[in-house]
């Protein structure tokens, strides 16, 4: 725990941070109270390796890992540059990611089935032309089981690589958690996703291979990742965590979105910053409290 002096500094920007990434300083919006609805564990439950990576706040790493990871493929890339808002809303886009991951992770299963349909209906209107490996153009559907399968597999990659560079475990194993969130795949129209860490890194080296590659869209996602519009305080927490997501991406990852590699030691600061902000912000995040008090209401 900061000292007591420290606390009153660091709270603020804890908040305003959390606020950037769910929508809400208390890191509660109001879609979390739709966690509370139903009955049952969901897709996974409390005991799951899904609930330990992504319950973990190592997530803020591997979700700017994520983005990252996914502008490295021209397809979503393109899908970001013509049809999202984040140059607009950049906070909105993010947060909307944070609620489809959080709901789908913790909420019960009509619940995640409502969601799914929200996300559904939003990806039917993503289609577009984009620029693929070697130069030619394609036509792409965000929908596109190809296209899906990678933005699962980039999600997977960045959160479970993240959570361990960081040194947080998996009691029950990187494979479980493979497996585990493979099933998350299914409400969005994907239903072969790899269920290893060996089948995952087999489907990324394949996308290595015949997909991904630099674009002229390329450097303008990337430099808005590199520096999205956080006040002072936030960038600089920003930063640290930008630096450790980025000394965990593969050399081809890094050469297609013009990064220098960074050093290992950024996961370590990286590592202290958040068991600072734990402390602060508590060992639980909003969205799991609420889940946990549905299962213990419903049993």
């Amino acid at each position: 725990m900061p000292a007591f002096h420290n606390f009153f500094l660091t709270k603020p920007l804890a908040d305003k941070f959390r606020e950037n990434v769910s929508g809400s300083k208390d890191g509660r919006p109001a879609w979390v109270e739709g966690i509370a609805q139903g009955s049952g564990p969901g897709l996974f439950g409390p005991e799951s390796a899904v609930w330990q990576v992504h319950g973990s706040i190592a997530t803020l790493v591997g979700g700017i890992r994520a983005l990252l990871l996914q502008a490295a493929h021209p397809a979503p890339l393109a899908g970001v540059a013509q049809h999202s808002r984040y140059e607009e809303d950049p906070m909105g886009r993010l947060a909307g990611t944070t609620r489809w991951l959080t709901i789908t992770s913790f909420a019960a299963a009509d619940v995640i089935e409502r969601e799914a349909h929200r996300v559904n209906a939003m990806h039917s209107k993503v289609t577009g032309d984009y620029e693929m490996k070697g130069g030619s153009h394609g036509l792409y559907r965000a929908q596109d089981p190809r296209f899906l399968l990678w933005v699962h597999c980039a999600f997977t990659d960045s959160f479970l690589k993240a959570h361990l560079a960081l040194g947080y475990p998996i009691d029950k194993g990187a494979d479980q958690y493979v497996a585990e969130w493979s099933k998350s795949a299914i409400p969005l129209g994907l239903t072969q996703a790899p269920m290893s860490v060996a089948e995952l890194e087999s489907t990324l080296d394949d996308f290595r291979r015949n997909d991904l590659a630099r674009t002229e869209l390329t450097d303008g996602v990337v430099k808005f990742i590199l520096k999205p519009p956080f006040g002072f305080g936030g960038l600089f927490f920003y930063r640290i965590l930008l630096n450790a997501a980025i000394a965990t991406l593969d050399p081809n990852e890094l050469a297609i979105l013009a990064l220098a590699p960074r050093s290992k030691s950024w996961l370590k600061l990286a590592r202290i910053s958040l068991d600072i902000f734990l402390a602060i912000l508590g060992p639980e995040a909003p969205s799991m409290k609420v889940a946990r008090e549905r299962i213990a209401r419903t049993a």
